[in-house]
């Protein structure tokens, strides 16, 4: 099932029961996320959502995207939405 969210975008596998991520804000990546995997991700962002300097996250270890506090909020939207399809 293809999912498009403000920030992240991607593939849901039911029979996997993952989420593949395929881009961040404009940034293409490829990336698989496991139910403990999202749930350690929304976690850590909902802790520090109201951060004023934001977020910075790394694609391949060598990208960073910054994220500000709404980009931030609606990451955790997408996050949250993702999280239904989760068995």
């Amino acid at each position: 099932m293809k999912i498009n969210g403000n920030i992240i975008s991607g593939e849901f596998d039911e029979q996997m029961n993952e989420f593949s991520l395929e881009s961040v804000k404009h940034f293409l990546t490829t990336s698989t996320l496991r139910k403990n995997q999202l749930d350690s991700l929304y976690d850590y962002l909902n802790k520090h959502k109201d951060e004023a300097d934001g977020q910075v996250l790394t694609l391949y270890d060598q990208l960073p995207v910054r994220l500000n506090q709404e980009e931030t909020n609606q990451l955790l939207a997408d996050l949250d939405k993702i999280k239904t399809y989760y068995q």
